[in-house]
């Protein structure tokens, strides 16, 4: 016997016990008292739960930059039967974790993939003009969506589904994004965002509002493992080949640019470690509470 034997058992048992802790009974929890003029962060979520898998910087930007979290619902699963069921989990993550919560339609939208978008232009151009006017109403600060390889055809449909929104406002809105990675790895992101044993706690505990979900499958109880490993990966993706690895232990990896002039843009070279110590709005030039 040597001593990894135990430690890779602790993990087993660990996630054992994960899986039968409650799953969303808790209070909602305190929420930071925002501006009325707020600025504001959209996550265009493909299924309800990605808030809380890929919403690691939009609650630090809620909690430490007093920014206002809005859910855009973009779907609500392609499972018929279980949408209104999924509406009420979201509207219950949503309200734990003090986000807002917009839907793009009563049942959500369909068929949001690449293949609508290639063999239906004229859904396709409706779905566009559904979150495109979303945004011309919000005016966002900060969007996050789906890059354009996460795999999934949903998540991807959604990343095209953003863009195309975007350039059909154009120049009329300028804001950052953040691109999230989930089922398909980001080849290049550019910012690693640590989350703080607190935060990630409170993501899980949301995750776990998504009942219908984590009952069939507890992916819940893996995210903190999973955001281990985006610490692995974004040493060096983020970091540089070869660079140091940093002192964090919960991170999540993102593609941050900037929509302005009809494009996106890089707005800062090389790739960016954000500290959970240091506040999240600093990431996109903002200091607390603007």
């Amino acid at each position: 016997m040597h001593p990894y034997r135990l430690y890779v058992h602790n993990f087993v048992s660990l996630g054992a016990l994960g899986a039968h802790l409650p799953l969303g009974s808790f209070e909602p929890l305190p929420r930071p008292a925002l501006a009325p003029d707020a600025p504001k962060v959209l996550i265009f979520s493909p299924h309800p739960d990605d808030e809380c898998i890929v919403g690691a910087l939009a609650l630090r930007l809620m909690r430490e930059s007093g920014h206002r979290v809005v859910n855009v619902a973009v779907t609500l699963g392609s499972n018929k039967a279980r949408q209104a069921a999924r509406l009420a989990e979201l509207r219950n993550a949503c309200d734990f974790l003090g986000f807002g919560l917009l839907q793009t339609a009563p049942s959500g939208l369909e068929r949001v993939n690449p293949a609508t978008r290639e063999r239906d232009p004229q859904s396709w151009a409706g779905m566009v003009r559904v979150l495109a006017d979303i945004l011309a109403a919000e005016r966002p600060q900060v969007i996050f969506f789906p890059h354009d390889r996460d795999w999934n055809s949903t998540h991807v449909g959604v990343h095209w589904l953003v863009a195309d929104a975007l350039q059909r406002l154009g120049s009329a809105l300028e804001c950052f994004t953040v691109e999230t990675e989930f089922w398909g790895q980001c080849d290049d992101p550019n910012a690693m965002v640590e989350s703080s044993e607190a935060d990630l706690a409170d993501l899980v505990a949301a995750l776990s509002f998504h009942v219908g979900e984590v009952r069939r499958n507890p992916y819940h109880v893996v995210l903190p493992a999973w955001m281990m490993d985006n610490v692995r990966r974004g040493g060096e993706l983020v970091g540089g080949q070869g660079g140091a690895a940093p002192r964090f232990t919960f991170a999540t990896l993102y593609r941050v640019r900037r929509w302005r002039g009809g494009q996106f843009e890089r707005f800062y070279s090389g790739g960016r470690m954000l500290g959970a110590d240091q506040p999240a709005g600093t990431l996109f030039g903002c200091s607390a509470g603007s």
